[in-house]
């Protein structure tokens, strides 16, 4: 069993930045991708950001320009550094990993249980 944690969720007003954190732990051989979900009032959850092990990035069209996401492999951490925020960007956001428990182990997707951030004044 593998375990997220979030934290850096919190309110924020427009404009503003947050860094949001993610730590996996547990039964870990190999993180093959790491992201980052959010679900707003009333909608889907949505890809907001993912990394792969080896770097590569891809984002929502919406935080393309604001938002960056990096991870730290040994330390099996990703990151969500959030700039010019908008209200829009108001959601629970969640950490997701694809994860291999062994060589042999087909990988399996993990979740968090979201931090929230609000954008407000």
């Amino acid at each position: 069993q593998v375990q997220l944690v979030e934290s850096g969720g919190g309110l924020v007003q427009p404009g503003g930045s947050l860094r949001l954190s993610c730590a996996a732990s547990g039964s870990i051989f190999s993180i093959l991708t790491m992201g980052w979900y959010r679900q707003a009032a009333g909608k889907q959850r949505e890809l907001v950001a993912a990394i792969t092990r080896g770097g590569s990035t891809n984002y929502a069209d919406s935080v393309k320009g604001r938002f960056t996401i990096s991870r730290d492999n040994a330390k099996n951490t990703v990151y969500l550094q959030m700039n010019s925020l908008k209200p829009e960007d108001t959601a629970v956001y969640y950490c997701n990993a694809l994860v291999s428990g062994s060589y042999y182990t087909q990988p399996y997707d993990y979740w968090g249980q979201g931090t929230q951030v609000t954008v407000s004044s």
